[in-house]
């Protein structure tokens, strides 16, 4: 009967299944009640008042909203709320007393996780056993129960839940406690803020305890503390060892009277959870100083629709570094930290595992997207052969221009027809510079002397003729009638080309030219080139971080090549992540605000030239050994906030290599985890991306192709 009635008001609806869960699983006491409280309400809220919604999970959802901060970065508006929170205004209250006791988790300890029971992800591969996480939690909460009837407190041991474990799973205790504090040992670091004023309270000569509601042992807490820097304080307390807790008040007590002696002391307790290290706190005599849990805002700004221990880590690492009141950042930097770190970690390790799988010999890391990307890829896997190759689209396309015509046409004309754009401008755009003489009327005039360009309907153009749909068709027709020298033209930045690839590639056979997108036509366009053109013995593949989407102009121009291999996509394609697909819109700016976190400070790629034709007032570099010169364009506006989302990433790469680098399943982050952060981001109509993208005018000046 009673399995009738559990089935009945738990599992017959998957939505009220998993919010009753959320609740009751580990409650106990009053909690516990409630959460059978809760369930009746769910069950007469979806049959009675017909709130159907609550049958379904409140994670299927397509995309998560989240009401972002646009009026400053998080670290700024969150250090606005606790203006007390520097290392310097902690250490001088906490000199005005006599001991000072710290709390250990979310406090001097970090761990690299959004919540402290995700860590037993981690210990499920170790172990081989399905599902270990909720075992784990369930023989904690199962042990503590036992404890309570058996000793009347609820403090266990981490052996008495592994000899639970052993009973009801068969793991060896003593291998599984092993396993366990080894694991705790490695994923402990210490809170760089409070270790801070740890140290300065221990060079003033301050006395410092430190009280902590664990199963954890002493000795054991010792080592992990030690491991982290902390040393040189008089006692630890953990409630294991003494069958009360901060909890309930009574570990407290224990560490006053230890600590007090002859003489009455004052003590003040520092700590992140309002209820043990507060209110507890003082109950036992102790004045208190409140640490934010840093993960306070976890709900509001981290998204949650992600596979569960990427989604923990990710969550984990950016709350710890945003919250630990160490620093107040940009909003440039944020954005490179929080959404783009985890999109750069994950697609350089799909670069490598590409290139692994498929026996790539070299690396490219295109310009000027891949300048952070090289930067990420060397720091992760040092011993791989890369190069930041010099390429645009601009370069790709006049190269190109003998064997496509169509797309030099498309690109550097019909793109810009109504752009407010001169027929002169476009004539520059192709790198052919008007040096011809302006009659009185302004017509142009030596084209066909000067550049070979002559057509029909040339005489009705001007160089300051602004190039209109009812115009272009007349321009074209003057550039189709004389595309071999126009071409021709281009065969001294062909030659160079070539020098320049013949000596990047090498004698490497298999090349990954890797691109933020979309249609993937600069690698496309360099292994055509390097096969065709140039003669080079070499194959190269495209990566590229995402492709065309639906919504685009040419939504399937690479599909050939996606479907065929010759190009890979990360974060989606047609075959993957359809959803996301649908979901990132060029017209909408999306392919922007991807491209702002790889944005570089260096100036654009132009194209390339024989022999020394560096330009004044230019970064245009020449090539001694191989006799060319590599012509640079404009910077992008915002150089420091460029700078900022670049130091951003890689703050963020070097934080998640450290914790997680020793295992490499957590580097294999997939698209649709990577694209996550960017979702959210991307909630209430791209307002967070608006605000971010108005401080770097991002985009500005590409109808050029430059």
């Amino acid at each position: 009967m009673r399995q009738k009635i559990y089935q009945a008001l738990v599992n017959r609806h998957i939505g009220i299944s998993k919010r009753y869960h959320k609740m009751h699983d580990g409650a106990s006491g009053i909690k516990r009640l409630l959460s059978w409280l809760y369930l009746l309400w769910l069950n007469l809220a979806y049959y009675v008042f017909h709130v159907k919604k609550l049958g379904k999970m409140p994670e299927a959802g397509a995309y998560e909203e989240k009401h972002l901060p646009v009026s400053g970065s998080e670290s700024e508006l969150f250090l606005s709320d606790y203006p007390y929170l520097s290392v310097q205004s902690f250490v001088n209250e906490l000199m005005k007393y006599d001991v000072v006791s710290f709390d250990i988790f979310d406090t001097l300890i970090f761990r690299p996780f959004s919540s402290p029971d995700d860590l037993f992800f981690m210990l499920q591969d170790e172990l081989g056993i399905m599902d270990f996480k909720r075992i784990r939690q369930e023989q904690e909460y199962l042990a503590r129960k036992d404890h309570f009837v058996r000793y009347g407190n609820y403090e266990v041991t981490l052996k008495e839940i592994w000899d639970r474990i052993e009973q009801e799973v068969g793991i060896d205790a003593s291998y599984g406690m092993e396993l366990e504090l080894n694991m705790e040992k490695l994923m402990c670091y210490a809170n760089p803020f409070m270790k801070q004023v740890y140290n300065k309270l221990i060079s003033r000569g301050k006395t410092i305890i430190i009280i902590s509601d664990m199963y954890i042992s002493a000795d054991e807490m010792k080592t992990i503390l030690g491991r982290n820097g902390y040393t040189g304080y008089e006692k630890l307390y953990v409630s294991c060892e003494h069958g009360v807790g901060k909890c309930d008040g009574g570990l407290y007590d224990i560490a006053k009277a230890d600590t007090g002696g002859a003489k009455p002391l004052s003590f003040i307790h520092v700590g992140d959870n309002i209820n043990s290290d507060i209110k507890m706190a003082q109950k036992a005599g102790f004045a208190t100083l409140y640490y934010p849990n840093v993960n306070k805002n976890a709900l509001l700004y981290r998204p949650y629709d992600m596979s569960q221990i990427i989604g923990a880590a990710y969550r984990g690492l950016v709350n710890n570094h945003l919250y630990s009141g160490m620093a107040k950042y940009s909003m440039a930097y944020e954005y490179g930290y929080v959404y783009g770190g985890l999109f750069v970690v994950g697609y350089c390790a799909f670069i490598h595992d590409y290139c692994q799988k498929n026996a790539i010999d070299k690396i490219l890391f295109l310009s000027r997207d891949g300048d952070i990307l090289k930067q990420v890829y060397d720091r992760l896997y040092p011993d791989d052969a890369t190069e930041y190759a010099c390429w645009s689209r601009k370069a790709a396309t006049i190269l190109m221009a003998k064997y496509n015509r169509y797309d030099f046409v498309r690109r550097f004309l019909l793109h810009k027809v109504n752009q407010n754009i001169t027929v002169g401008q476009a004539f520059e755009s192709m790198g052919i510079i008007p040096q011809q003489v302006m009659n009185d009327n302004g017509k142009i005039q030596s084209c066909a002397e000067a550049h070979g360009i002559t057509g029909k309907k040339t005489d009705k153009l001007q160089i300051d003729t602004i190039l209109t749909s009812e115009n272009v068709e007349a321009v074209k027709q003057c550039v189709l009638d004389s595309f071999d020298d126009i071409t021709a033209s281009y065969e001294s930045k062909q030659t160079a080309a070539c020098s320049y690839y013949s000596k990047l590639i090498g004698d490497a056979k298999k090349v990954a030219a890797v691109d933020i997108g979309w249609a993937g036509s600069g690698a496309v366009s360099l292994n055509y080139l390097a096969k065709n053109v140039w003669k080079l013995d070499t194959d190269i593949y495209g990566i590229i971080a995402g492709t065309n989407t639906i919504t685009n102009a040419e939504p399937d121009a690479s599909e050939a090549f996606l479907q065929s291999g010759r190009l890979v996509s990360y974060l989606y394609s047609q075959s993957d992540n359809r959803d996301l697909l649908k979901k990132h819109d060029p017209n909408k700016d999306y392919n922007i605000f991807w491209e702002l976190l790889l944005a570089s400070p260096k100036p654009q790629f132009e194209g390339f030239e024989e022999g020394n034709e560096v330009r004044a007032n230019h970064a245009d570099k020449y090539l001694e050994k191989l006799d060319i010169t590599l012509h640079f364009g404009r910077y992008d506006a915002n150089q420091k906030g460029i700078m900022d989302i670049q130091k951003g990433i890689l703050d963020f790469a070097s934080d998640y290599s450290l914790q997680f680098g020793g295992f490499p399943y957590m580097l294999r982050i997939s698209g649709r985890d990577a694209y996550a952060p960017m979702l959210v981001a991307a909630s209430y109509g791209e307002k967070y991306l608006k605000a971010v993208d108005s401080k770097f005018k991002f985009g500005e000046g590409t109808l050029l192709l430059s």
